[in-house]
């Protein structure tokens, strides 16, 4: 008892080897006596046997540690152990997978970024509509080539976060119609339609409809196609210069005349097809010419017809401009497919006026020429405004014209007619007449009256209260 509970005895690491085993198995036949256990003299000879320790045997083999020199070395051992057990191995497998593998690494993070490139980024293209309206949407829908499903994705015009999917559908009491879906933001990131349905990205939530139509009126079968993006310029060579040579015009048809001159469909280097706009000799200086390819050259707008190029080094003068099939607004109500347009029609092409309106008056210019014979139409009934003759860049409010200048007096306000005054306001009298000869289907404004009398229009028999009311 004395040498068992007197004094602490500090236990000593076991080493499992054949040395410990030999060592263990001397102790257990009695032939040795360890120190740290001392047999109890009041117990037999079998009972002092169970008190040595015996390690359970392990076929693994241990790394051997360091030989403890104090007992604080007993605890760095077993991270020792787990470091070579574990880690070590794990990070000789990587760095021989980085060694031999590392092209192969390379090409599949390459790989990777092409696929995420193409899914998020190309493939968007195919469906989402940048600048396009709910109005414009239903336009590019309904036309006849698109299967219903047809589809397109657009910004949302309420929310600066969220977008709206159009889709065509088809119902026997309706025909051909659009629906059209708030995609809705997520705070956390994500979009959705339906509160049980919510994707991670927009192309997710695309596919996904694309293969289950999930509560949408049919399952988005195809991309709207897209028309064809608005060219500014002949080619990257004529960007910044607008003089070219005349005969890389080829003049094939005539279009119409007006106060100057003549317009012309025409081709440049025989592909690409331009409307040309010439100037007699003599009736209009050729500053006076020019000043007007100026100002069409500086304003870009989708619904501002888009200036060329000009031919100024011989006569008769040249502005190359962009062309329109369905030629001036008035002609195509009058003769062309516009006089069978419906109500929708009329308010689109009105819509579009004021568009191109808008961004001249943000760049302070004054038109001073709207009417539906200065609105040209193209495809799909999209409309552009055209001849800036008479227009001026205001640095004021108000310009004031020279004396004896002509300008068209039907469709210019009344204060610019008594005191030779033009604003921003004067334009807007002018899309009110232009207003008036849409919704008559292209009849002349005051009608039996001379250009001195101006009232107060009756209201045409296609436009509602409301519109007139405007």
């Amino acid at each position: 008892m004395g040498k068992c509970c007197s004094k602490r005895q500090d236990p000593q690491p076991l080493v499992y080897n054949k040395k410990t085993e030999a060592a263990l198995s001397s102790k257990s036949n009695g032939n040795s006596m360890d120190s740290r256990y001392t047999a109890d003299p009041n117990q037999s000879r079998a009972q002092a046997r169970a008190d040595i320790i015996r390690p359970r045997h392990t076929p693994r083999k241990i790394p051997q540690p360091l030989k403890p020199t104090s007992p604080v070395l007993a605890s760095p051992s077993l991270y020792f152990y787990f470091f070579h057990t574990f880690i070590y191995p794990v990070y000789q497998c990587y760095i021989f997978y980085i060694n031999f593998n590392r092209k192969f690494i390379i090409l599949r993070v390459v790989f990777a970024c092409i696929l995420f490139y193409v899914f998020d980024k190309v493939h968007a293209k195919f469906w989402f509509f940048e600048n396009v309206s709910r109005k414009e949407a239903g336009k590019l829908l309904l036309v006849d080539e698109n299967p219903r499903g047809t589809f397109l994705v657009r910004p949302s015009e309420h929310n600066p976060r969220g977008y709206s999917l159009s889709v065509k559908d088809w119902e026997e009491g309706r025909g051909h119609h659009v629906k059209h879906y708030k995609i809705k933001p997520l705070d956390n990131g994500g979009f959705f339609i339906a509160t049980n349905q919510t994707f991670p990205t927009l192309p997710a939530l695309v596919m996904a409809y694309s293969k289950n139509a999930l509560g949408l009126c049919h399952v988005l079968s195809k991309p709207c196609p897209k028309p064809q993006p608005d060219m500014w310029d002949l080619g990257p060579e004529l960007r910044d210069k607008w003089e070219i040579n005349r005969s890389e015009i080829q003049l094939i048809r005539k279009l119409g005349h007006g106060n100057f001159g003549e317009v012309y469909y025409g081709k440049w280097r025989n592909k690409i097809e331009v409307a040309v706009k010439t100037l007699r000799p003599g009736t209009m200086s050729t500053e006076a010419f020019l000043q007007e390819a100026a100002i069409m050259k500086q304003f870009r707008h989708r619904h501002l017809v888009a200036l060329y190029a000009v031919c100024s080094k011989e006569e008769p003068i040249y502005i190359v401009q962009e062309y329109m099939c369905n030629g001036s607004l008035l002609d195509f109500l009058r003769t062309g497919d516009g006089k069978y347009m419906q109500f929708e029609d009329l308010i689109y092409i009105a819509a579009q006026v004021a568009s191109g309106m808008e961004h001249l008056e943000s760049k302070q210019l004054i038109h001073r020429d709207l009417a539906a014979r200065n609105v040209l139409i193209g495809e799909k009934n999209k409309a552009k405004i055209c001849d800036f003759g008479l227009a001026r860049v205001i640095e004021d409010d108000e310009y004031c014209p020279k004396q004896g200048s002509r300008f068209p007096v039907k469709w210019t306000a009344p204060e610019a007619i008594v005191y030779g005054k033009f604003t921003i306001k004067s334009d807007v009298w002018s899309y009110g007449i232009l207003l008036m000869e849409l919704f008559t289907y292209g009849q002349v404004p005051y009608p039996g009256k001379s250009s001195t009398f101006i009232s107060i229009l009756d209201r045409p028999v296609w436009a509602n209260i409301d519109m007139f009311s405007l």
